[in-house]
């Protein structure tokens, strides 16, 4: 067997109002299922979305599990550390990204240059970690895959 593409993440979300406006309208992923006004067909309270490439049926898909659902341990832990979302391929487009989060208000937790990555660092309505990327132009990791495992060093937008 052979992964050929990481399909989707499904995310526990303690109110599927607040997150879904938040990756709808914040992050800017497209709302699928259900459709708006719809009530949809599964059998628990859920959203799915997808990215503006169309890449696949759905990219995201958000269940609310309730406002008294166990809240995730924070520090070292076994599980999903975050989750990487591209969002362009320049920094003109980091720093877009940047101000659309000022103006929704959301805190940037971090911000590193990775070589071949500049990224922000952010917590959806739950905490959960989304790093927000564009791919560095020019780096050519391909040819040497080793600069991906180059030194973190802080992000100068």
């Amino acid at each position: 067997m052979e992964i050929k593409d990481l399909g989707h993440v499904v995310l526990y979300v303690r109110n599927l109002e607040r997150s879904a406006a938040f990756y709808r309208d914040v992050l800017g992923f497209r709302q699928i299922v259900p459709a708006e006004g719809g009530d949809g067909d599964l059998p628990f309270p859920a959203m799915a979305f997808s990215s503006a490439s169309g890449r696949t049926h759905h990219e995201l898909l958000l269940i609310e599990v309730g406002e008294d659902a166990t809240p995730q341990p924070l520090g070292r832990r076994v599980g999903l550390y975050h989750i990487g979302l591209k969002v362009g391929d320049s920094d003109d487009e980091l720093r877009a990204a940047v101000a659309r989060l000022v103006d929704a208000g959301v805190t940037i937790t971090g911000a590193s240059d990775h070589t071949v990555t500049h990224s922000l660092y952010i917590l959806d309505p739950d905490g959960n970690e989304l790093e927000l990327f564009v791919d560095v132009p020019g780096v050519d990791w391909r040819a040497d895959p080793g600069l991906i495992a180059s030194p973190i060093k802080p992000l100068r937008l």
